[in-house]
């Protein structure tokens, strides 16, 4: 695994989680991500590793491996930094205290499946795709 590349671990059936991905591949002009789903046995391991309790966190985590890993809005933030047009507001955004980001993130990522649907099983890449995909 390339310890260069930042992991975005993701809720594999998740319509809502699936769709932020293929924004999140089209706007990543530095290929600074790459992907796994958290129903993953590589996604559980990695949280495992980092002590990340699956029951708590099922939407998305940021992994940097060797610095830190980020969750919830933090998570989502630190992506946007990193994306072609979105590091400005990422920035800002972020001046907001986690604590009141997360109350909206929370409300979203508890009603994603009712207002987006879900996937019976994890989302196959095209194979133009593949090479982003931690397996």
């Amino acid at each position: 695994m390339e310890n260069s590349k930042q992991i975005i671990l993701f809720d594999g059936v998740c319509n809502l989680c699936n769709g932020a991905v293929q924004f999140i591949i089209k706007r990543d002009k530095k290929d600074v991500f790459r992907y796994a789903a958290l129903q993953s046995d590589l996604g559980k391991q990695l949280m495992s590793e980092r002590n990340i309790d699956a029951s708590q966190i099922d939407s998305i985590i940021l992994i940097d491996p060797g610095v830190a890993f980020y969750i919830k809005s933090d998570a989502a933030l630190e992506i946007g930094k990193q994306l072609s047009g979105y590091g400005v507001i990422s920035s800002v955004l972020q001046w907001i205290p986690s604590s009141i980001r997360n109350i909206v993130y929370d409300f979203i990522a508890r009603n994603r499946y009712k207002w987006y649907g879900k996937k019976e099983e994890c989302m196959i890449p095209t194979p133009e795709l593949k090479a982003k995909f931690l397996s």
